[in-house]
Protein backbone atom coordinates (compact mmCIF):
# COMPACT_ATOMS: atom_id res chain seq x y z
CA UNK A 1 0.00 0.00 0.00
CA UNK A 2 2.85 2.56 1.07
CA UNK A 3 4.62 2.00 -2.36
CA UNK A 4 1.35 3.08 -3.91
CA UNK A 5 1.14 6.04 -2.55
CA UNK A 6 5.39 6.84 -2.51
CA UNK A 7 7.04 4.81 -4.97
CA UNK A 8 10.71 3.97 -5.07
CA UNK A 9 12.07 6.43 -7.51
CA UNK A 10 15.10 6.01 -10.02
CA UNK A 11 18.73 6.30 -8.98
CA UNK A 12 18.84 8.75 -11.82
CA UNK A 13 16.81 11.15 -9.67
CA UNK A 14 18.63 11.34 -6.94
CA UNK A 15 20.76 14.26 -7.78
CA UNK A 16 18.07 16.23 -9.35
CA UNK A 17 15.85 15.51 -6.09
CA UNK A 18 18.39 16.38 -3.80
CA UNK A 19 18.90 19.63 -5.65
CA UNK A 20 15.27 20.60 -5.61
CA UNK A 21 15.01 19.79 -1.69
CA UNK A 22 18.37 21.84 -0.94
CA UNK A 23 16.72 25.08 -3.28
CA UNK A 24 13.57 24.53 -1.45
CA UNK A 25 15.51 25.09 2.05
CA UNK A 26 17.25 27.97 0.55
CA UNK A 27 14.14 29.41 -0.64
CA UNK A 28 11.80 28.71 2.62
CA UNK A 29 14.19 31.38 4.37
CA UNK A 30 13.76 34.09 2.25
CA UNK A 31 10.23 33.81 1.49
CA UNK A 32 7.41 31.44 2.31
CA UNK A 33 5.74 31.67 -0.71
CA UNK A 34 8.82 30.86 -3.26
CA UNK A 35 9.67 28.32 -0.91
CA UNK A 36 5.65 26.92 -1.70
CA UNK A 37 6.92 26.64 -5.25
CA UNK A 38 10.14 24.90 -4.55
CA UNK A 39 8.00 22.52 -2.08
CA UNK A 40 5.55 21.76 -5.46
CA UNK A 41 8.38 21.46 -7.75
CA UNK A 42 10.39 19.10 -5.52
CA UNK A 43 7.27 17.02 -5.46
CA UNK A 44 7.08 17.15 -8.94
CA UNK A 45 11.03 15.73 -9.31
CA UNK A 46 9.84 12.99 -7.17
CA UNK A 47 6.60 12.35 -9.46
CA UNK A 48 8.97 12.56 -12.25
CA UNK A 49 11.47 10.06 -11.25
CA UNK A 50 9.28 7.21 -9.92
CA UNK A 51 9.91 3.91 -10.57
CA UNK A 52 6.85 1.65 -9.29
CA UNK A 53 7.16 -1.96 -9.25
CA UNK A 54 4.52 -3.89 -12.04
CA UNK A 55 3.17 -6.71 -12.41
CA UNK A 56 3.52 -8.09 -15.96
CA UNK A 57 1.20 -10.90 -17.26
CA UNK A 58 3.83 -12.90 -18.22
CA UNK A 59 2.46 -14.57 -21.24
CA UNK A 60 4.89 -14.18 -24.23
CA UNK A 61 2.04 -14.19 -26.87
CA UNK A 62 1.55 -10.84 -25.54
CA UNK A 63 3.12 -7.68 -25.91
CA UNK A 64 3.28 -4.92 -23.34
CA UNK A 65 3.47 -1.95 -23.35
CA UNK A 66 7.01 -0.45 -23.20
CA UNK A 67 6.40 2.86 -21.43
CA UNK A 68 3.62 4.81 -19.88
CA UNK A 69 1.82 7.10 -22.21
CA UNK A 70 -0.88 8.18 -24.88
CA UNK A 71 -0.43 5.84 -27.85
CA UNK A 72 0.06 8.54 -31.10
CA UNK A 73 0.48 6.73 -33.93
CA UNK A 74 0.02 2.84 -35.35
CA UNK A 75 0.99 2.08 -38.42
CA UNK A 76 2.56 -0.45 -41.31
CA UNK A 77 5.96 0.64 -41.97
CA UNK A 78 9.16 -0.75 -43.05
CA UNK A 79 11.79 -1.70 -40.41
CA UNK A 80 14.40 0.74 -39.32
CA UNK A 81 17.22 1.19 -41.36
CA UNK A 82 20.11 1.71 -39.25
CA UNK A 83 19.21 -1.90 -37.98
CA UNK A 84 19.18 -3.22 -41.33
CA UNK A 85 15.55 -4.18 -41.09
CA UNK A 86 14.08 -1.84 -43.80
CA UNK A 87 13.29 -4.79 -46.22
CA UNK A 88 11.21 -6.26 -43.64
CA UNK A 89 7.38 -4.90 -42.83
CA UNK A 90 6.27 -3.70 -38.80
CA UNK A 91 3.77 -2.60 -37.38
CA UNK A 92 4.76 0.65 -35.12
CA UNK A 93 3.45 1.50 -32.02
CA UNK A 94 4.23 4.94 -30.87
CA UNK A 95 3.90 6.37 -27.15
CA UNK A 96 4.32 9.80 -26.43
CA UNK A 97 5.38 10.41 -22.54
CA UNK A 98 4.70 13.54 -21.42
CA UNK A 99 6.66 15.15 -18.42
CA UNK A 100 4.08 13.68 -16.01
CA UNK A 101 4.20 10.14 -17.22
CA UNK A 102 6.61 7.68 -15.17
CA UNK A 103 9.79 7.08 -17.72
CA UNK A 104 10.79 4.17 -16.90
CA UNK A 105 10.76 1.42 -19.92
CA UNK A 106 10.45 -2.16 -20.07
CA UNK A 107 10.77 -5.27 -22.59
CA UNK A 108 7.36 -5.69 -23.95
CA UNK A 109 8.15 -9.84 -24.12
CA UNK A 110 11.04 -12.20 -23.21
CA UNK A 111 13.51 -11.93 -25.15
CA UNK A 112 17.70 -11.92 -25.83
CA UNK A 113 18.83 -8.27 -26.36
CA UNK A 114 20.49 -9.28 -29.99
CA UNK A 115 21.77 -5.87 -30.51
CA UNK A 116 21.78 -1.86 -28.71
CA UNK A 117 22.54 1.34 -31.07
CA UNK A 118 22.76 4.96 -29.88
CA UNK A 119 22.33 7.57 -32.53
CA UNK A 120 23.31 11.14 -31.73
CA UNK A 121 20.60 13.69 -32.95
CA UNK A 122 18.22 17.05 -32.65
CA UNK A 123 16.03 17.41 -29.63
CA UNK A 124 12.69 18.14 -31.62
CA UNK A 125 9.51 17.11 -30.27
CA UNK A 126 8.80 14.10 -29.59
CA UNK A 127 5.10 14.06 -30.88
CA UNK A 128 6.28 14.89 -34.33
CA UNK A 129 6.70 11.78 -36.83
CA UNK A 130 9.85 13.23 -38.20
CA UNK A 131 11.86 12.58 -35.27
CA UNK A 132 11.98 9.24 -35.29
CA UNK A 133 14.73 10.12 -37.81
CA UNK A 134 16.06 13.05 -36.40
CA UNK A 135 15.83 13.23 -33.31
CA UNK A 136 18.45 11.37 -30.21
CA UNK A 137 17.20 7.88 -30.04
CA UNK A 138 18.36 4.25 -28.59
CA UNK A 139 17.44 1.04 -30.45
CA UNK A 140 16.92 -2.36 -28.96
CA UNK A 141 16.43 -5.61 -31.35
CA UNK A 142 15.43 -8.04 -29.15
CA UNK A 143 14.21 -11.86 -30.04
CA UNK A 144 12.15 -13.87 -28.87
CA UNK A 145 12.43 -18.03 -28.34
CA UNK A 146 10.24 -18.20 -31.45
CA UNK A 147 12.70 -16.20 -33.52
CA UNK A 148 10.72 -13.27 -33.61
CA UNK A 149 12.40 -9.48 -33.77
CA UNK A 150 11.05 -7.19 -31.76
CA UNK A 151 12.06 -3.31 -31.94
CA UNK A 152 12.22 -0.76 -29.12
CA UNK A 153 13.21 2.95 -30.12
CA UNK A 154 14.12 5.47 -26.81
CA UNK A 155 13.01 8.94 -28.57
CA UNK A 156 14.38 12.04 -26.59
CA UNK A 157 11.94 14.63 -26.99
CA UNK A 158 12.54 18.67 -27.13
CA UNK A 159 13.20 19.22 -23.29
CA UNK A 160 14.66 15.17 -22.69
CA UNK A 161 18.70 15.29 -22.64
CA UNK A 162 19.62 12.12 -21.93
CA UNK A 163 18.64 8.05 -22.67
CA UNK A 164 19.55 5.63 -20.11
CA UNK A 165 20.22 2.42 -21.45
CA UNK A 166 20.12 -0.39 -18.18
CA UNK A 167 20.52 -3.79 -20.26
CA UNK A 168 23.97 -5.25 -22.72
CA UNK A 169 23.29 -6.77 -25.46
CA UNK A 170 23.44 -10.90 -25.12
CA UNK A 171 21.26 -10.50 -21.77
CA UNK A 172 18.12 -12.35 -20.97
CA UNK A 173 14.94 -10.49 -20.31
CA UNK A 174 11.78 -11.22 -18.73
CA UNK A 175 8.42 -9.82 -19.87
CA UNK A 176 8.10 -6.15 -17.81
CA UNK A 177 11.91 -5.99 -16.79
CA UNK A 178 13.07 -2.62 -17.01
CA UNK A 179 15.29 -2.01 -19.54
CA UNK A 180 16.12 2.23 -19.30
CA UNK A 181 14.34 5.86 -18.98
CA UNK A 182 14.46 8.34 -20.85
CA UNK A 183 14.58 11.84 -18.96
CA UNK A 184 11.70 14.83 -19.16
CA UNK A 185 9.39 13.92 -22.05
CA UNK A 186 9.92 11.97 -24.80
CA UNK A 187 8.70 9.42 -26.76
CA UNK A 188 9.17 5.08 -27.15
CA UNK A 189 8.31 3.24 -30.59
CA UNK A 190 7.94 -0.61 -30.30
CA UNK A 191 7.45 -2.63 -34.02
CA UNK A 192 6.71 -5.86 -34.23
CA UNK A 193 5.01 -8.22 -36.63
CA UNK A 194 2.97 -11.13 -36.93
CA UNK A 195 0.44 -10.23 -34.03
CA UNK A 196 -2.73 -8.95 -34.05
CA UNK A 197 -2.77 -5.07 -32.64
CA UNK A 198 -4.85 -4.93 -29.95
CA UNK A 199 -4.00 -1.32 -28.66
CA UNK A 200 -5.98 1.61 -29.72
CA UNK A 201 -4.89 5.29 -31.11
CA UNK A 202 -5.42 7.67 -28.15
CA UNK A 203 -5.40 5.30 -25.67
CA UNK A 204 -3.58 5.75 -22.20
CA UNK A 205 -0.90 2.67 -21.47
CA UNK A 206 1.00 1.70 -18.69
CA UNK A 207 4.80 0.36 -19.23
CA UNK A 208 4.76 -3.32 -18.19
CA UNK A 209 1.05 -4.06 -18.06
CA UNK A 210 -1.13 -2.85 -20.66
CA UNK A 211 -1.26 -5.00 -23.55
CA UNK A 212 -0.25 -3.64 -27.09
CA UNK A 213 -0.74 -7.01 -29.08
CA UNK A 214 -0.93 -10.64 -29.07
CA UNK A 215 -0.18 -13.54 -31.57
Amino acid sequence: MLNSVFPKIHKEGYRFLAIAVIITFICLLFSKALGLITILLSIWVYYFFRDPDRISIQDDSFLVSPADGLISNISEIDGPIELSLENKKFTKVSIFMNVFNCHVNRTPVSANVEEILYKPGKFLNASLDKSSEENERNYYRLKTKEGDDIIIVQIAGLIARRIVCEVETNQSLVQGDRIGMIRFGSRVDIYFSNRKILAKLGQNVVAGESLIAVK
